[in-house]
């Protein structure tokens, strides 16, 4: 086959990041009982054996293989193997449930599926009634039939031929209304997205990242993975966050990305010091809101101003604080200015640009922005402004000085420890549960997730409801990020004279549940 432009096939771009000395460590694993070192050479061999063994399958251009798995450097040879292959990758959360799992799939129409051993039974039978025939098994302990049907295969591949607008990914994210809806991230989506933030935030030679995040979303899988392979850095792995060894291993690293949930348990550390941090470059925060009492308090203990950047899984990363101080402040509490080759304006529900300062609609264009929603024509028109910008959903405004301060979600988005929770989704799955006669879902100040969800509840006529049995019963249906950490009983809910539910007098009313204020 022949070459291919590292400005089509994105593994390509990557692979050409990797260092001259393959056999030096690109990932070292830390944390949990076992460490263990992988090579760039074995990523380069893992994600060709793997890729060759897609190609073995016969599958048509363009089909999705959809991954449920843990997190381990396996997994992520197997990432790079579908893109090298040229298909289409199709990350899940991991705390989906099978009701979840079946719409996915369903919608999807994978022709491979990898999950792990425990949940084969499931998941196999949710593939196969979708006409998947091709379901592979992936553990953490490097075990699964993925695995060892890919030994068989060459340790060499030739990267797919493919063009920038070749479809690379497709994310899933919940609408407002119905069910998610997949957006479809092309190879040059993700690589001119890659290749900005490897200048905007500095990275150099040496550099060192502490990888703690899941990867079945933007900011584990593409942000900080594409950062460190773009830039041949090596990664100290953490298949899950645990703030003890995030501190013991700083003075190794130069390079953090976390969740505002992170660095609320990082600063509960007694061992995270000045000290501690002499070696970090970079602290990133993103997926959520940032509390200022933690981006004050993680300035004073570290002497290290986090960057807070912004982001949505249809563009991956928007803006950014500066890096560089001759590009200006770091400043608690917005989310910096428009990344270079990003379009960012607000507008009023008219279209109109609003005035500095005043508080409007965020829309975006750029070489990130997705190509639209997986066969859902209809809503990718309607997310897009009749001159092409992205309608991100999102309510914002700008300052004197052009920082840009993310102050709602016209969508309605709670994002709680870095996961988007759309109430819509919630109350339909509360809606159908025994005795439930309506249900509206809210997100309020939570110190440690940045948004709590609760639920106020409403009863059919004659019936009693168990706020715990219906937590519980919700629990098997759905994400555990997603459930209610509080959900009350009330008699009505409250309206406005149209007959909407008037939400923000629930948020105002249980603002104060948790402890926490914004």
């Amino acid at each position: 086959m022949a070459a291919v432009s590292d400005d089509g096939n994105l593994f390509a771009a990557l692979r050409a990041g990797f260092p001259g000395d393959l056999d030096a460590i690109a990932i070292q694993t830390i944390g949990g009982t076992e460490s263990h070192a992988y090579t760039w050479r074995d990523l380069d061999a893992g994600s060709a054996m793997m890729a060759n063994l897609l190609q073995a399958l016969d599958l048509e251009p363009g089909t999705r293989v959809a991954v449920q798995v843990e997190k381990s450097v396996e997994a992520l040879m197997l990432y790079l193997a579908v893109l090298r292959a040229g298909f289409v990758y199709l990350p899940l959360n991991t705390a989906y449930r099978a009701a979840e799992i079946e719409y996915f799939v369903g919608n999807a129409e994978p022709g491979v599926m990898v999950c792990s051993s425990t949940y084969f039974a499931e998941v196999s039978t949710i593939a196969f009634k979708a006409g998947c025939q091709n379901v592979f098994t992936l553990n953490t302990d490097r075990t699964g039939t993925l695995l060892d049907r890919a030994q068989h295969h060459p340790a060499a591949q030739e990267p797919v031929e493919v063009d920038a607008d070749t479809l690379a990914a497709i994310l899933y994210t919940s609408g407002t209304t119905g069910r998610s809806k997949g957006a479809m991230l092309s190879h040059g989506n993700l690589l001119s997205n890659a290749r900005v933030l490897k200048d905007y935030w500095g990275w150099v030679p040496g550099d060192v990242l502490i990888h703690t995040l899941p990867i079945f979303h933007v900011h584990g899988l593409f942000v900080a993975t594409h950062g460190a392979l773009l830039n041949g850095s090596r990664m100290l792995w953490l298949a899950k966050f645990d703030p003890k060894v995030v501190v013991e291993h700083l003075p190794e690293a130069t390079v953090f990305m976390g969740v505002p949930t992170l660095y609320v348990r990082l600063l509960a550390e007694p061992g995270l010091t000045r000290e501690a941090c002499r070696t970090m470059r970079l602290f990133i925060s993103g997926s959520a809101p940032l509390l200022i009492d933690t981006f004050n308090a993680f300035r004073e203990r570290t002497g290290h101003t986090i960057l807070e950047r912004y982001g949505m899984s249809e563009t991956a990363m928007l803006t950014s604080n500066p890096y560089r101080e001759s590009e200006g402040e770091r400043r608690g509490g917005t989310v910096g200015f428009a990344l270079p080759g990003v379009g960012l304006r607000i507008c009023d529900d008219s279209g109109a640009a609003v005035p500095q300062g005043a508080v409007g609609n965020i829309q975006v264009t750029g070489p990130n922005v997705f190509k639209g929603y997986w066969r859902m024509p209809e809503r990718t028109r309607e997310e897009f402004t009749a001159d092409g910008w992205f309608k991100t959903g999102d309510v914002g405004r700008f300052d004197a000085d052009g920082y840009l301060t993310i102050v709602g979600r016209s969508k309605d988005l709670i994002i709680s420890g870095g996961y988007n929770v759309y109430p819509a989704e919630v109350e339909g799955y509360l809606n159908e549960l025994p005795g439930v006669a309506e249900s509206a879902v809210v997100g309020v100040p939570h110190r440690d997730l940045g948004e709590g969800v609760i639920a106020v509840v409403t009863a059919r006529p004659g019936m009693t409801l168990d706020p715990q049995r219906l937590v519980a019963e919700l629990k098997t249906r759905i994400a555990g990020f997603k459930v209610p950490k509080h959900l009350f009983i009330v008699d009505e809910l409250p309206r406005n004279t149209m007959g909407k539910v008037q939400k923000n007098l629930l948020r105002e009313q249980h603002r104060d549940l948790f402890g926490a204020t914004r």
